[in-house]
């Protein structure tokens, strides 16, 4: 049976699977002040990062609209996955069930399942992945969905932003209660828990924070070895490449794969940050 995956331009690809035709991105829109872009194949992220560095103001974003969606959802295949990045930061979601509805009323017969991923960035990759692997396997399209789920909610997400001001700016983190000044170059470690932000800890310096990070994805994960192990990176390669080397030094995974973010994700990591999934 023919499929296709559906996800939002939060979801970063590895170059692989950029061009594989069972697979389409919706775009959200990104705004900085006058300027407006789509997340799409055009987003030049150095030229992004400069225009959101210039800015006195916050950058912000807009989801997709259901139209958008709905699009996506056509063409000739028998079931669709659509992944969103967490309903609780974004109305992405909403905008892919309504679709969903809206699709469902012209055409029963074609299976759609719309996941929230209650993650971002490498967190949607993840379910692409196991998606694909599970459909590779041929199992039936309720079995892949239930499997999916399952799976999504054991994903661990972490992050460690130079500057966390705009997802302060934008609400994201209005389940923390207090956040160190910058200017003691305290760096708090992030995380997603079904689908919020929470502090999990706090280091002084980036290269701690990413090494106590590490430490910690370590610790949670028992099966690694049947896992891919994710790490998106805003403009910060290097970073990237140091913080896989310390997590392989205490845990081994099936797959590593390194990503640099796109629109979206960039907007909120911002310059230098640093998303890992697993």
């Amino acid at each position: 049976m023919s499929y296709k995956i559906v996800v939002d331009s939060c979801c970063e690809l590895p170059e692989d699977l950029r061009n594989d035709k069972r697979l389409q991105t919706v775009p959200l829109e990104l705004e900085v002040g006058d300027y407006r872009i789509l997340d799409d194949e055009n987003f030049n992220q150095k030229d992004f990062l400069q225009k959101v560095a210039e800015y006195s103001g916050c950058p912000k974003s807009a989801c997709p609209s259901p139209e958008r969606f709905l699009a996506a959802y056509g063409g000739d295949v028998e079931r669709v996955y659509a992944i969103t990045l967490s309903s609780q930061l974004s109305g992405s979601y909403n905008s892919a069930m309504l679709a969903k509805k809206l699709y469902r009323e012209e055409d029963r017969e074609k299976q759609i399942h719309v996941f929230d991923s209650e993650s971002a960035s490498g967190g949607e990759t993840q379910i692409v992945l196991k998606i694909m692997e599970l459909e590779e396997k041929g199992l039936l399209f309720e079995d892949i969905v239930e499997r999916v789920e399952r799976f999504r909610s054991s994903v661990r997400t972490y992050f460690v932003l130079d500057n966390l001001e705009t997802l302060r700016k934008n609400g994201r983190l209005s389940g923390i209660k207090a956040l160190v000044a910058s200017t003691l170059n305290i760096k708090p470690i992030m995380a997603g828990c079904k689908g919020k932000i929470l502090q999990k800890a706090q280091c002084i310096g980036m290269k701690k924070a990413l090494a106590r990070l590490g430490e910690m994805l370590a610790a949670e994960l028992q099966d690694a070895k049947d896992r891919c192990l994710i790490i998106s990176h805003c403009n910060a390669p290097e970073r990237a490449e140091f913080i896989k080397k310390l997590i392989l030094a205490k845990t081994q995974f099936k797959r590593v794969i390194i990503l640099n973010t796109k629109g979206i994700s960039s907007m909120y990591a911002n310059d230098g940050g640093v998303i890992v999934t697993a």
